[in-house]
């Protein structure tokens, strides 16, 4: 195949994007060994396996016969293909754009290359010029603010390489340009001077400022933030974006913490740089920071590479701003967090303190507060957890109209849950914490907060989006758990409660007549209960009889059913369904397998149901945007190639609105979101042939 020099931004995507135990596992049979997985060498014959796959490291290799490398390696060895087939066909399985090479390309890359190379060595000798003057006696203001204020000791300093820029306009321009002969344009391209207005020479951007280098994952310098020693605005002065240097893309202290992510298996994200510094120093290596925006998923990807567990803990400042950098973290986090991705925790510390200052705290040994610190991290609560206690904590819920915004607040926030499961959990969860101790008060709000809930979501209900397979696929599906609800009464209880967590109800008329006929049959029959307006989460007489009832599970639903049934216009409906036959009969075999299949089924409908809704909804904003703009094949393009590529971070245009680019952000997060469940479901309607055999995973 004649395949032109792909763009190295294209393999550097396919190599982000693929996973290589996936892609080792469909030509091995691996095994998870600790941190690693184990198999037999498809390179050499061996009956004891001596092929190692790490995940972390992204890397395979034989201690049989030393094959090794990374995912492309191993299927240009396998497959015995070219290193452009091999990455040209991992962009196509995982929808990465490929982008090649010209004659002009190639020089423009080449040249690009050898910028980067400069700039990295003009930044290399300005770090060391700044530590050099940070020893020298204008440098001990500095010093002084180091290691009396922020409590860093030497070894720290030496670490992090904490230098000092001079107060003169001129100084490093000096140092760089006239002593070392590197050409202005490019100490000015690595954000180190500034061009005068005048245009007549230049000035240092970093003046009377101590500095902090930031370094990539490999530990080059690539910027820094300069930070004010006598109480001048800005506080911190960043490096300007260089072609080194974008701060989206990188973390503060990640060459530091790399190996002690890995070995703790977790990353703690804090918000400034001497938060990061001190954590280090206390004990706490696997610290890193954002560089003064919010986290994004690609500094959130970078982290990942590094933990198994795919663990991340926020420890934001507590105040006003720190509670913003964490709710924007998680909308950033939470597709990650629905996929199971990540393991998102959140760390607020008490008093309002950020890191720094609780090490700092001179009322305490560093051991305890160590212990302190550890204890935190270790009961930091789930991202979903915390943004609920977040909200009940708001508000006094002793007072009528903040109970009902607190209220409201909550089913906002479950509302954007696409796992209906999830949705029920906290749901019940809530309720708990609005209920206090009255257990009936908490039923009664697990309902209303129920309804308020499905109130948020668009459920799909509408028929402009039903296709005309729906009805055949719903049908078969309701009368699965129907029939089995009239015919197995051990299993009535596991069906109430997926009713419940699923947040199904029966959609064809006459199936909802039925239950409704079901309901009041069970609440004459047994004791009472449930109440009328509660039937799912009422607590029943399951397993044996009261005074005044029936259990449940024993109830002979269908005689009470023809008792009932008499003239009513569903009689030839719903008879067949209170009838077994043999085939009826056969399909109610596996009952905990039908009802999994079935309520799955029903749930697929509704949310391939909104999946439709959404592409829609995406056509119109782009329709509109294109309406708003001037004539663009290019803006079509980049428009309709975004829904496709979920992994592509959608820029900004100034010909259109940034409303209309941000509903576009949520329409195809939202879509992702029920795409991957959808995945997880047709795993339930069709389970693997182990689980149908009754054999163990």
């Amino acid at each position: 195949m004649d395949i032109p020099r792909l763009h190295p931004d294209t393999i550097e995507a396919v190599r982000q994007a693929v996973n290589i135990v996936d892609v080792v596992a469909e030509h091995v049979v691996l095994r998870k060994r600790g941190r690693e997985y184990v198999g037999c060498c498809p390179f050499h014959e061996e009956k004891t396996p001596s092929f190692t796959v790490s995940p972390l490291k992204g890397f395979y290799y034989c201690f049989g016969c030393g094959a090794g490398g990374n995912a492309i390696k191993f299927l240009m060895e396998l497959q015995k293909r070219s290193f452009a087939e091999v990455v040209l066909d991992l962009a196509q399985r995982h929808q990465i754009p490929v982008r090649t090479l010209d004659s002009e390309q190639k020089q423009a890359l080449q040249a690009r290359l050898s910028l980067q190379e400069q700039l990295y060595e003009i930044l290399a000798i300005a770090t060391s010029f700044y530590e050099h003057a940070l020893r020298q006696p204008i440098g001990q203001l500095a010093q002084d603010y180091l290691q009396r204020q922020r409590h860093l000791q030497e070894d720290t300093i030496q670490q992090f390489r904490l230098g000092y820029a001079p107060a003169g306009w001129q100084v490093l321009y000096t140092y760089l340009v006239e002593q070392k002969g590197y050409p202005a344009t490019l100490v000015e391209q690595a954000g180190l001077i500034i061009p005068r207005q005048t245009g007549d020479g230049y000035y240092d951007r970093f003046r009377d400022r101590l500095m902090i280098p930031i370094m990539d994952a490999q530990g080059r310098v690539v910027g820094f933030g300069g930070r004010t020693l006598r109480n001048e605005e800005p506080k911190y002065l960043n490096s300007p974006e260089t072609p080194i240097f974008n701060k989206g893309q990188l973390l503060f202290g990640l060459d530091k913490a790399r190996q002690a992510i890995v070995q703790t298996d977790q990353a703690i994200v804090v918000e400034g740089y001497f938060d990061v510094m001190v954590l280090h120093q206390a004990g706490f290596p696997q610290a890193v920071a954002s560089l003064g925006t919010a986290l994004s998923q690609a500094q959130i990807k970078l982290l990942l590479r590094y933990t198994e567990s795919k663990q991340i803990i926020l420890n934001f400042d507590a105040d006003t701003a720190g509670q913003r950098a964490a709710d924007r973290a998680i909308g950033e986090a939470a597709d990650l967090a629905y996929r199971g991705d990540l393991r998102l925790r959140i760390l607020t510390l008490p008093a309002g303190k950020d890191a720094a200052d609780f090490f700092t705290d001179a009322a305490e040994s560093l051991e305890v507060r160590r212990d302190r610190y550890q204890t935190l991290l270790d009961q930091a609560p789930l991202w979903l957890d915390w943004q609920i206690q977040t909200i009940v904590q708001q508000y006094d819920l002793d007072q009528s109209d903040q109970f009902q915004q607190a209220s409201q607040a909550l089913s906002q926030l479950l509302g954007k849950l696409p796992n209906a499961t999830l949705r029920s959990h906290y749901i019940h969860h809530c309720a708990e914490l609005l209920g206090g101790h009255d257990s009936r008060f908490i039923l009664r709000l697990e309902e209303s907060l129920r309804q308020q809930v499905r109130g948020q979501r668009w459920q799909g209900r509408s028929q402009k989006w039903q296709r005309p397979a729906d009805y055949n696929l719903r049908q078969a599906a309701e009368e699965q758990l129907l029939r089995l609800y009239l015919h197995c009464g051990e299993y009535r209880p596991l069906i109430r409660q997926t009713l419940q967590a699923r947040e199904i109800e029966f959609s064809l008329s006459h199936h909802r007549w039925l239950w409704r006929q079901i309901l009041g049959i069970e609440e004459e029959q047994c004791a009472g209960l449930p109440a009328p307006d509660d039937p799912y989460t009422a607590e029943w007489p399951l397993h044996s009889p009261t005074e005044t009832g029936t259990p449940l599970t024993d109830l002979d639903l269908v005689t009470h059913l023809f008792d009932r049934l008499g003239e009513a216009a569903e009689t030839s409906l719903i008879t067949p369904l209170l009838h077994l036959d043999e085939t009826t009969a056969v399909s109610l075999e596996r009952p905990e397998l039908v009802i999994q299949a079935a309520a799955a089924a029903l749930e697929r409908i509704a949310v391939e149901k909104r999946c439709r809704h959404i592409l829609q909804s995406w056509q119109e904003t782009v329709d509109l945007i294109l309406s708003e703009s001037p004539p663009s094949e290019a803006l079509r393009h980049y428009l309709d190639h975004l829904l496709t590529n979920n992994d592509s971070k959608i820029d900004n245009i100034p010909s259109v609105a940034p409303e209309r680019l941000k509903r576009l952000e949520q329409l195809r997060r939202d879509y992702y979101q029920h795409r991957q469940y959808l995945q997880q479901l047709d795993q339930q309607r069709c389970p693997s042939l182990a689980v149908i055999r009754g054999y163990p995973d």
